[in-house]
C-alpha cells in the first residue's frame, strides 16, 4: 500500500471548509474536523479508528501499519496526551454527519493529484461500498 501522510495532510488542508465542520475556520481549518477526517482516512486508507477523551469531547484519528496519524492535531493550542483506545465508525459517525463526510470525501478527491481508473472503482481490490452504494478506494495514493 502506498500512503504518504504529508500529501494527505495537504490536500485535508485543501478539502476542509465550513461545509465539513461548523467549527472550521481559515485561521483554524482543522477545528471541529477529527471525526469526518478520522473516518474519511480509515475509508481511503484501511488501518483503525483510534480515539482519546479530551475535556471537550473523545478526539479521533487513526492507526495506519501500526503508526498514529493525528491529521487535525493542529486544532489544539496544547500537544495531546494520547491514550490511543481503539474504536470503531459508528462511534465516530456520532460527530459527524454522513453529508460532511460525502463533501470532504469529494472535495478531498477533488484536491488528490491522482485518479480513479475510468468506469469508476466498483469491483476493484482494496475498495469499500458506502451505505449509499457509492464506492470508494481503500488505498488511494495520491502522489506529490
Amino acid at each position: 500500500m502506498s500512503f504518504d501522510p504529508d500529501e494527505v495532510q495537504r490536500t485535508l488542508r485543501k478539502a476542509w471548509s465550513l461545509s465539513t465542520s461548523s467549527l472550521w475556520t481559515a485561521s483554524n481549518p482543522a477545528a471541529g474536523q477529527c471525526n469526518v477526517t478520522a473516518l474519511l482516512v480509515h475509508e481511503l486508507f484501511g488501518g483503525e479508528l483510534l480515539k482519546t477523551p479530551l475535556p471537550a469531547g473523545d478526539h479521533f484519528y487513526n492507526r495506519i501499519e501500526g503508526r498514529r496519524y493525528d491529521f487535525t492535531a493542529s486544532q489544539f493550542d496544547q500537544p495531546i496526551a494520547y491514550v490511543d483506545l481503539l474504536t470503531d465508525r459508528a462511534d465516530a459517525e456520532l460527530g459527524a454527519t454522513s453529508e460532511q463526510l460525502t463533501k470532504l470525501r469529494a472535495a478531498f478527491l477533488r484536491h488528490c493529484t491522482s485518479t480513479i481508473p475510468a468506469g469508476g472503482t466498483a469491483g476493484l481490490p482494496g475498495v469499500h461500498q458506502s451505505a449509499s452504494g457509492s464506492d470508494f478506494p481503500t488505498n488511494r495514493i495520491c502522489p506529490g
